[in-house]
């Protein structure tokens, strides 16, 4: 039997090389240190670009493209730019956005 990579494989990786990342990172909260360092991160992303090309048979199971995660955690800012592929907007905008909406609920509950 191949090996096949699932879901739950692929999630677990990533965590492990996330907090590679976050150990060498030596800033003081906790969302600092996670969008730091992304070293660990783009060579998970580079290691699988790589087997998949050579082991197809392995991602039968997962949908993930590799090349766009690699583009984007080899970005300026990597968070912006997957908020800015989801929403949009910058993780910035997107926060001041969800501020202001949270803000006017608290209007309309008032009237």
């Amino acid at each position: 039997m191949t090996f096949k990579y699932d879901k739950e494989n692929l999630f677990k990786e990533f965590e492990d090389a996330k907090q590679k990342d976050i150990k060498i990172s030596k800033t003081k909260t906790q969302d600092e240190k996670e969008n730091d360092y992304f070293t660990n991160r783009i060579q998970f992303v580079k290691d699988h670009i790589e087997l998949k090309s050579k082991n197809p048979s392995y991602y039968e199971f997962v949908r993930v493209n590799f090349d766009n995660l690699l583009k984007g955690y080899e970005s300026v800012n990597p968070r912006d730019y997957f908020y800015n592929v989801v929403f949009g907007l910058t993780y910035a905008q997107k926060k001041a956005n969800e501020e202001a909406e949270f803000e006017n609920l608290g209007k309309v509950d008032a009237i």
